[in-house]
């Protein structure tokens, strides 16, 4: 979506967003909606209870385009850089674009189904406020068929915070902290999983990439997987109740454990990126046919080789403070489940 040039909301005085190819442009505010047509004179102003419904019937459009038996493919990638704060983090920007070359290159994802959130975007529903992300995560999974794919990709701060309903085993929340996270809070790992993992239907496929501190449970889904250094894995239970998905799976890649510090680094090119991001992004682009097992393998290999040749990432951490998590809404054997996003 584009900001309409010299166009704003009557309620809000906000520039209107128009959808490629869309008689509609949306207030990102209010969500009002101006519609024109050629057969109405005028401008005519009408609510939408939810202005993300016009924007999911255009998606669902110009997905046509794409083979039917392929499924559809959309992703939502968030990276904050926290501009004038303390803890600025350099490397976000080229870590979404990274990962959006490495949807669109090597993956097949339309750049027109990809929503980037960042502090650079010209539109101003697509900076990564609290209240932008949940939109977009919204849009993410409305509508999705059996087929379809999807990515959540988040590079940014994250915490941990005193669990209030009981839900987790070790007492603790983890949570997303968004740019306006001081006026609006955070994004706890219950909110995340009620938007982008509770709807999915049977024949969708969620996988979600998070390079941020405190993010092996980020997502609240049942099992984690625990390998050993012989390579010898399990699954374990990781909710004290049932936050599974309406059939669909849900995939989760996490940076780090949730008592450990994630970290970006320039040791692998000389230009800051997060760790987790390009392990992630180097392992899908030069491995071959890839197994769940395979691709988590590889990611702790790359970022145990970062952390030897610079040491601990995070200020207060270990120097072994950064280890790859996989976790799942499913049981599966991580050795032969390919990995297709």
């Amino acid at each position: 979506m584009a900001t309409t040039a010299g166009k704003q909301c009557n309620k809000c005085q906000r520039n209107l967003v128009k959808m490629p190819g869309s008689q509609y442009e949306v207030c990102p505010v209010c969500t009002t909606v101006n519609l024109f047509n050629q057969k109405i004179k005028g401008r005519v102003l009408f609510r939408i209870g939810q202005a993300i419904n016009a924007a999911a019937n255009q998606y669902q459009h110009e997905l046509q385009r794409q083979p039917s038996n392929r499924g559809r493919k959309r992703a939502v990638l968030c990276g904050i850089t926290y501009n004038n704060h303390k803890k600025k983090l350099e490397a976000s920007v080229h870590n979404v674009r990274s990962m959006q070359q490495l949807l669109v290159n090597k993956l097949g994802f339309p750049n027109y189904s990809i929503i980037v959130l960042t502090e650079e975007e010209s539109d101003s529903s697509r900076i990564p406020t609290k209240h932008n992300i949940q939109v977009a995560l919204k849009w993410l999974v409305q509508g999705s068929q059996p087929g379809d794919s999807l990515m959540f990709y988040y590079a940014g701060h994250g915490t941990r915070v005193p669990d209030q309903d009981g839900d987790e085993i070790d007492g603790y929340d983890e949570a997303l902290g968004p740019l306006d996270y001081k006026k609006a809070g955070t994004m706890l790992d219950d909110e995340i999983n009620a938007t982008i993992v509770a709807p999915l239907t049977h024949g969708v496929t969620l996988h979600s990439v998070v390079d941020t501190c405190h993010s092996g449970t980020l997502l609240d889904l049942p099992f984690l997987c625990t390998i050993n250094q012989d390579g010898l894995y399990k699954w374990e239970e990781h909710q004290l109740t049932n936050k599974g998905t309406r059939g669909g799976k849900a995939v989760c890649i996490s940076a780090c454990a949730d008592d450990q510090y994630s970290g970006d680094t320039s040791a692998y090119t000389g230009k800051a990126i997060g760790a987790l991001t390009f392990s992630f992004i180097q392992t899908m682009e030069k491995e071959s046919n890839l197994t769940y097992g395979k691709l988590l393998t590889s990611m702790r290999k790359k970022v145990n080789q970062a952390q030897q040749v610079v040491g601990r990432f995070a200020p207060h951490a270990s120097p072994m403070s950064q280890e790859p998590q996989l976790s799942s809404s499913k049981r599966f054997e991580i050795y032969s489940e390919p990995v297709i996003i």
